[in-house]
């Protein structure tokens, strides 16, 4: 039987998707492409990093304050300096930080409204 690898790809409608790319781009550093959209190879992640997927139900307020049915997750390699940077770049950043067996967490709400989850994933012995 086929089975599922992994995660391929993320796409979702923006009301301006170059001008969200371009924000992307600049506070973020993603390696957006003549075509709109990122490539992000997995030579390029952490030594064990790992895509998640998972349902969450209707009634799910972990992604607030955005009303998005959705929340992009991206993994960084420092938490605490990308969400200094994305906050001085006036960006709305949510206070918490969440430290897990699986590593770092924190928050921020992009342009359009969405709310994104950046994670420092743990250190593989």
């Amino acid at each position: 039987m086929a089975k599922i690898l992994g995660l391929g790809g993320f796409f979702f409608k923006s009301a301006d998707p170059e001008a969200l790319a371009n924000w992307y781009k600049t506070h973020l550093g993603m390696p957006v492409e003549a075509w709109g959209g990122c490539a992000f190879r997995t030579s390029a992640l952490p030594k064990g990093s790992y895509s998640v997927w998972s349902p969450m139900a209707d009634s799910s307020d972990y992604f607030a304050p955005s009303s998005s049915a959705f929340m992009l997750n991206l993994v960084v390699d420092d938490l605490d300096e990308m969400l200094s940077t994305l906050a001085a770049a006036g960006a709305e950043v949510m206070p918490e930080r969440e430290d897990t067996e699986f590593g770092r967490f924190g928050w921020f709400v992009d342009p359009d409204g969405n709310k994104v989850e950046l994670w420092q994933m743990a250190q593989e012995d």
